[in-house]
């Protein structure tokens, strides 16, 4: 089935999607962007995994990563899919020390909603790449 939205609003979909989802910690917005039937394929531990499984990960994201953040670093788009590069952003509670991975998210569209996704993501490292604006974000999200 094929989308019904251009690429500049698909683009803008997924911006949307990541703010809401991830920066301002709002896991139900899911439920809004995914159509029903919503398939990724590299969910939670790299299985694949539906709108519940996403929204329950997240959620423990939250609890576990009070300041998380994430920047979109590029995006394009061609047809039916957007593609982008990202890097999510933490203090470790346990050591303080600042923490990043980096991913690529292929999203594939239906109508006006996501219906599939995959990823692949770094493995989680210690950084000291923050900006003080990121940080500071971080810090407000975390208060």
């Amino acid at each position: 089935m094929a989308t019904d939205l251009t690429t500049d609003q698909m683009k803008q979909l997924v911006r949307d999607h990541f703010e809401d989802f991830v920066n301002k910690r709002n896991a139900s917005v899911i439920r809004k962007n995914m159509t029903p039937d919503f398939y990724d394929h590299d969910g939670p531990g790299g299985r694949p995994t539906g709108v519940i499984g996403d929204e329950q990960m997240m959620l423990r994201m939250y609890k576990a990563m009070p300041d998380l953040s994430l920047t979109i670093e590029d995006m394009v788009a061609e047809g039916d899919k957007v593609a982008c590069r990202n890097i999510w952003r933490w203090t470790d509670s346990a050591s303080g020390k600042k923490m990043q991975f980096q991913g690529f998210v292929l999203w594939r569209f239906e109508r006006d909603k996501i219906a599939e996704r995959w990823a692949t993501v770094t493995t989680p490292a210690e950084t000291s790449s923050w900006t003080v604006e990121q940080r500071q974000k971080a810090e407000k999200r975390a208060s």
